[in-house]
């Protein structure tokens, strides 16, 4: 059985306990999931990575870390005109801010090529991507990711995506909400933030965000909610999962995609929603008492 997570691996600079020294990794909300669920799932399971970097060295550490953690690499292409990209973080109370360098990066030509994208998901059990891999896409490219997406569901795979709003990545609002919602259309499970729908969609509560997408099309919906209840509903059934532990972060990094791949990997093993929210919950929890996005200790 194999999983294929989908979209853009950088250089992450972070900030280290020794003022003035920068701790160099690799992550992406995509990477950082499929981190997570290689080491969350058995052997029986396959989990790749879909990208693109270049052809130096940083480009080099990347692939070479992929393997090294487990992920597979074979659908990691190579471009000769560009580069990985770069990101840093700043903290602040255990909150998180960033700064990018990733204008000219390689992880933007990904789904140039609908031959690539369906080989790569040919025979996968789940695709996973976010709202980021399709954000830093140009048209063409999220046209085929999303073709490629649909074509692959129609073959068994299931699909889940995790909006991940970032507004800077889009040209403006209303191309964001519309790519967003595309994407969320032709998911089996969506697995949103609500701070994130609130502020831009409107969204009035959970049950709102959750209802926008069922209509959309998506299967399922969890709404994660900042550490506060989670409302889900969709074809697995609903409900509100209000008795979960509260956490003051260290560093918020990663809380989402480390929830995302603590649910799918209960969900991949067995559990029902309620089930899987708590696994993912839980796992969110321990990752943002530690700085950096692959926290090895909450394993």
């Amino acid at each position: 059985m194999r999983i294929l997570s989908i979209g853009e691996a950088m250089v992450e600079l972070g900030q280290s306990d020794q003022p003035g020294l920068w701790r160099l990794g690799i992550a992406g909300d995509t990477l950082n999931t499929a981190w997570y669920l290689r080491r969350l799932l058995g052997a029986d399971w396959q989990v790749d990575y879909l990208s693109r970097v270049g052809q130096g060295a940083f480009s080099q550490q990347m692939v070479d870390f992929l393997a090294s953690e487990g992920i597979g690499t074979a659908h990691v292409g190579r471009d000769p005109d560009r580069e990985i990209g770069l990101y840093a973080i700043s903290l602040e109370d255990g909150e998180r801010s960033f700064a990018y360098w990733r204008d000219t990066s390689a992880a933007k030509r990904l789904a140039d090529d609908p031959a690539v994208l369906d080989a790569a998901l040919d025979g996968a059990a789940v695709a996973y991507f976010s709202g980021i891999t399709v954000a830093i896409l140009p048209p063409q490219g999220r046209a085929n990711l999303l073709a490629a997406l649909s074509h692959a569901r129609a073959a068994g795979t299931q699909v889940v995506f995790d909006p991940n709003l970032r507004p800077r990545l889009w040209a403006d609002a209303a191309t964001m909400r519309q790519g967003i919602s595309d994407a969320a259309a032709g998911a089996d499970l969506v697995l949103p933030s609500f701070d994130d729908e609130s502020s831009h969609f409107g969204d009035a509560d959970p049950q709102a965000t959750v209802a926008r997408y069922l209509a959309l099309g998506a299967g399922q919906v969890v709404v994660k909610n900042g550490g506060g209840p989670i409302r889900f509903g969709g074809a697995e059934g609903s409900g509100l999962i209000d008795e979960l532990a509260p956490e003051t972060p260290v560093d918020s990094t990663a809380a989402g995609d480390s929830f995302n791949a603590g649910y799918l990997a209960a969900h991949l093993s067995g559990a029902d929603c309620a089930t899987a929210i708590a696994a993912g919950h839980g796992l969110s929890r321990k990752v943002i008492r530690h700085r950096g996005a692959l926290v090895a200790e909450a394993l």
